[in-house]
């Protein structure tokens, strides 16, 4: 007997069981090339061996598939049966939006890279090391902010104005950049000019042939410094959207000459700096191994000792 392969007839002769599937269109077909078979177990072993079974597209949270990724997506839109991606960052549980991710790790406080002493979250755990472990920072120690003044404490004082300070780099900006409202005259140059007198064997400063005390020298940008969206730094290419941003960068330290360098020339560390304040925050990130943060603010006060009271200086 031959039985139709999709329904349940049955003939006495081949070719009048073709004849019937004919018909009916009960040939039962590969699900990727043209090819039609009478058994299903046929079919079954064709797909396996030539590897012809179409793909399947499953819903992510139930058993149903489909035949294409258009109607999985379709179904999980209308049943809500996406699964969750956006992960808790300490515990297992998902969610699916990022707002609500958040909601439940605030209530749980859940935050992976969380401070609990600044009441701070960090970007990952590197940044959070910074703000208390100062030999794993390797950048601006300034830029964390509040969080160094609860984990530091702000014992940098200024000279001038009795200004309290997280870090040694903190009062030097503040005092190069001509923010000190008892030292106008103050600034990155008379301090440079100050130093490199004061230090004939190079210990911080480095050689020049001459020096160009561009202390009030201004630099402005030219309408050619506009390429048609912004105005362009024709030194480093950074673009700004107004010519105000330009002049700001350009009469920044962020071109000037490099005149420190690090102590830790023997140690093979070859930084330079164009500012004090840059070389304090080299030194106080601990990232050549030079010295240690607590170490940073006694180097500190022997250059300011040196500076205010116009001493040569043979150590630091």
């Amino acid at each position: 007997m031959y039985e139709c392969g999709t329904c349940d007839f049955e003939f006495r002769y081949s070719e009048d069981c073709d004849a019937h599937m004919d018909e009916y269109d009960h040939w039962v077909e590969c699900e990727t090339c043209p090819r039609q078979f009478r058994t299903e177990r046929s079919c079954e072993q064709h797909m396996d061996g030539l590897d012809h079974r179409a793909p399947v597209f499953e819903c992510e949270t139930c058993i149903r598939t489909f035949s294409s990724q258009a109607a999985a997506n379709q179904h999980m839109n209308t049943k809500n049966h996406w699964e969750p991606t956006v992960s808790c960052e300490t515990c297992s549980q998902m969610f699916h939006t990022d707002e609500a991710t958040n909601q439940h790790m605030k209530a749980q406080g859940h935050y992976e890279n969380y401070c609990a002493e600044c009441d701070r979250r960090f970007m990952n755990e590197n940044c959070l090391r910074q703000v208390r472990e100062p030999s794993q920072s390797q950048g601006d120690p300034q830029l964390l902010g509040s969080c160094w003044s609860i984990h530091r404490g702000t014992e940098v004082v200024c000279p001038f104005c009795n200004a309290h300070f997280v870090t040694a780099g903190g009062v030097t900006h503040h005092i190069e950049y001509g923010t000190c409202p008892k030292a106008a005259n103050w600034n990155r140059e008379t301090i440079h000019h100050m130093i490199q007198r004061l230090d004939p064997n190079g210990l911080v400063t480095n050689k020049q042939i001459g020096w160009h005390n561009d202390q009030n020298v201004r630099y402005y940008a030219t309408g050619h410094a506009f390429d048609g969206t912004s105005w362009v730094c024709y030194l480093c290419q950074r673009g700004f959207n107004l010519m105000t941003g330009l002049n700001s960068h350009l009469n920044s330290p962020f071109h000037r000459e490099k005149i420190y360098h690090c102590l830790n020339t023997r140690g093979g560390c070859d930084k330079e700096f164009v500012s004090l304040g840059a070389l304090f925050n080299h030194l106080e990130s601990e990232s050549c191994g030079y010295i240690r943060f607590g170490d940073v603010q006694r180097v500190h006060r022997r250059l300011n000792d040196a500076i205010l009271n116009r001493k040569v200086i043979t150590s630091l």
